[in-house]
């Protein structure tokens, strides 16, 4: 694998929302998760919707998008998006513009990952947020989400991610050439089918964007898998053989979902492999 020192990593926030605490802890009592995210009285805990922005030679790739503005009233009020962060504010913070992104890779379709892809054409209808790239999916993802189980159907809202597909900017992972050197995809299907995880490669370091596979760095403890994983077995076969790999060569954990840590690293313990060190990705990079 190129690696380069070239390449230029941003943090891109897009705000925050609002998820029940138990299916986010899986079966970890609530005694014992309510003191790393306090719920309020309602058990809705707070999560980011947290992106990664990779510069690289000619290619600005935005990975996911959180949830973005163009969600109906129902999702609103069930999951509460708030905060002063958004994809524009965020990309502008770095110098750039929802134009400059070349390629979106949507790690997976569930509504906060993705519905950020889109926006208000001014006539209630969705258009791409950002025009002139490609978007980058699983084709078994994309499938599912077209045509989705009954355990996952609210995940999805398949009638506005139709509109990705009509533009003719989607692309399949599986089926196309990323000429990327400095990117790699691999495949996790516990929490849904065929999620896309990314590895980033800039210099000596590696960074690892988790997804829902270890949505914040409480979840990198092997118990922890979320009541959404559609074959919880199976995340934590996969969490096993990531987190041993991530040791192993010192990846950098980049975490979506964590309202307070962008990053760790990891170390080996009595208990099993466990963070350590917590920081930003700025500070990871130094």
């Amino acid at each position: 694998m190129h690696k380069t020192d070239a390449m230029k990593l941003y943090t891109i926030d897009t705000g925050y929302f609002k998820l029940d605490g138990g299916p986010m802890f899986g079966v970890v009592p609530k005694t014992m998760w309510q003191k790393l995210n306090p719920p309020d009285e309602n058990n809705m805990c707070t999560w980011a919707m947290r992106c990664l922005l990779v510069e690289d030679q000619n290619r600005l790739m935005l990975i996911d998008t959180g949830m973005g503005d163009f969600i109906d009233d129902t999702y609103r009020k069930r999951y509460l998006p708030h905060g002063e962060d958004t994809l524009e504010k965020s990309l502008a913070k770095h110098g750039f513009s929802a134009e400059d992104i070349t390629d979106v890779f949507l790690t997976h379709l569930h509504f906060d990952h993705c519905m950020g892809a889109l926006k208000d054409d001014g006539m209630g209808q969705p258009t791409l947020r950002f025009p002139n790239a490609t978007y980058w999916s699983s084709y078994a993802q994309w499938e599912s989400a077209m045509h989705p189980n009954a355990r996952e159907k609210a995940s999805y809202r398949k009638e506005y991610l139709q509109a990705i597909a009509d533009s003719g900017k989607l692309k399949y992972v599986e089926k196309e050439e990323l000429g990327l050197d400095n990117v790699s995809i691999e495949y996790t299907f516990g929490h849904t089918e065929s999620m896309m995880i990314c590895h980033i490669y800039k210099g000596n370091q590696t960074i690892s964007y988790c997804a829902d596979l270890v949505p914040s760095h409480h979840h990198v403890r092997l118990a922890y898998i979320m009541a959404y994983d559609i074959r919880p077995m199976e995340s934590l076969k996969e969490k096993t053989i990531f987190l041993e790999k991530a040791l192993e060569n010192n990846h950098i954990l980049f975490f979506e979902h964590d309202k307070d840590v962008e990053c760790a690293t990891l170390k080996r313990t009595d208990k099993g492999i466990e963070v350590d060190r917590l920081m930003t990705l700025a500070e990871a990079l130094q």
